[in-house]
């Protein structure tokens, strides 16, 4: 390769990692960011919840795409101004078990639909 066209992807590589300020959410506070929340599901469950995190976002936090955010990429509205680690673990769980009954059930529908 040309050292030019080397630069070029390493550049590009650089500029898609690096957020823009559009797309930087950050907690509506710090009390919020702070809040822990502790998961009480089961090995096989937690295993698909990873399982999903993976499709969605890569497990970053912080992932965006249009109106989705976050490492489970829920819509912004159901985080409800709080985009803390603690609110999105607690905010999937609470929509996995509401909208599929499991974390099983909603890898299983993933799986054949392509999104959670």
């Amino acid at each position: 390769m040309k050292v030019k066209t080397v630069f070029m992807l390493i550049v590009m590589v650089i500029a898609m990692a690096l957020p823009s300020v559009s797309s930087v959410i950050t907690p509506a506070t710090t009390a919020e960011a702070s809040v822990t929340y502790t998961s009480t599901l089961s090995k096989k469950e937690k295993r698909a919840k990873a399982w999903i995190a993976v499709k969605e976002s890569g497990g970053n936090y912080r992932a965006r795409n249009g109106r989705y955010y976050g490492k489970y990429q829920l819509t912004i509205s159901m985080l409800k101004g709080d985009y803390s680690k603690a609110n999105q673990e607690k905010t999937a769980d609470r929509y996995a078990h509401n909208r599929y009954g499991s974390w099983v059930k909603a890898k299983r529908h993933w799986l054949g639909y392509g999104w959670f």
